[in-house]
């Protein structure tokens, strides 16, 4: 399926998204930073997180015309504006040019304005968020922004580290990207007065999928072109990131290998990146990354089933699918 199919039976909420998000960008008072906000609207997105909160909220009702309030899609809306105050920020530590085909906002108006920038969408995000008055989604949400950022951390202190430990690079990528999926997942449910038992298994299956989509994004970052991307290919080399493939082409070369390998990583050249994207085409560091991210997303689709069959569900189980298809579709 692809994503407009899977998106098909909420597309009338993520329109409401859209209209909440453009909303709260555009009560800017000061001439300029409507400029930026509007630069920032027609940036794009996938719009995957705010999704999984409508689906969420929708499968756990399980009932096909199950209404959607005011309350849900301002809360979608905000966990999307902390996903984007998240990615300007990380274009910022990156120095990225490029993003969604798009220049970056750091690359148009420079650092100051991004920091910036990213605070004051995060303040938007928890402005929304207060206004819905349930506690248990304020925490959820603030707790997912807390372990976003220490994942960033430990993402930046670890850069360069050779010797990083895939258990470490798990502990990030749950972090960084998995904490705020499986927080959409689960403000869904409590949105929808869901039990204790099937919050968690919505918060799991968010979590699971939080970890294939960014090993997916990893290995798409080694394998894809800048077409499919939207960005430079080997952004996470140039800045010294060690993602899954890289651990697991080290892990499988021998001893010289390793070494040349080691030594292109830290030379962060054009035609280094060239060379390691051809060793992992050739090794089958590429099998193990998809097994690994193939795992856990049936693992995700394990959690789905205390859901009753509904279009909502399968559409959650469809995203599982897309992710993998993105990455390993060529495979």
């Amino acid at each position: 399926m692809r994503l407009k199919e899977i998106y098909q039976p909420i597309r009338k909420e993520l329109t409401q998204v859209d209209e909440v998000i453009k909303t709260s960008l555009s009560e800017a008072r000061n001439s300029s930073i409507l400029k930026v906000n509007r630069f920032l609207l027609e940036s794009g997105g996938k719009r995957m997180r705010p999704a999984l909160v409508i689906l969420s909220a929708k499968a756990s009702n399980g009932k096909a015309d199950s209404p959607v309030n005011k309350q849900l899609i301002n809360i979608a809306s905000s966990i999307e504006l902390i996903h984007m105050a998240s990615l300007i920020h990380d274009d910022v530590i990156d120095h990225s040019q490029r993003r969604h085909n798009n220049p970056t906002v750091n690359s148009r108006w420079g650092m100051d304005v991004s920091i910036t920038l990213g605070d004051y969408l995060y303040s938007l995000a928890f402005e929304l968020i207060s206004n819905c008055g349930n506690t248990d989604i304020l925490s959820c949400i603030s707790s997912a922004t807390k372990s976003m950022c220490e994942g960033e951390l430990s993402q930046v202190v670890e850069r360069d580290n050779l010797s990083l430990l895939k258990d470490r690079y798990l502990m990030i990528i749950k972090k960084k990207t998995a904490s705020l999926f499986a927080a959409s997942c689960e403000v869904g449910a409590i949105s929808a007065n869901s039990s204790r038992s099937l919050r968690s298994a919505l918060r799991h299956y968010g979590l699971n999928f939080g970890i294939a989509f960014q090993m997916v994004d990893d290995y798409l970052d080694l394998t894809g072109g800048e077409s499919n991307l939207g960005k430079a290919p080997g952004q996470d080399i140039s800045v010294g990131e060690i993602t899954l493939p890289l651990l697991n082409l080290l892990e499988s070369s021998d001893k010289n290998q390793r070494c040349r390998l080691k030594a292109m990583l830290k030379s962060k050249d054009s035609d280094s990146l060239k060379k390691i994207r051809e060793e992992l085409a050739d090794s089958d560091a590429h099998l193990y990354t998809r097994r690994i991210s193939s795992s856990y997303i049936n693992l995700a689709k394990a959690k789905l089933k205390v859901l009753k069959d509904s279009e909502y569900r399968r559409c959650l189980l469809g995203l599982g699918d897309f992710i993998l298809k993105k990455g390993f579709t060529e495979r």
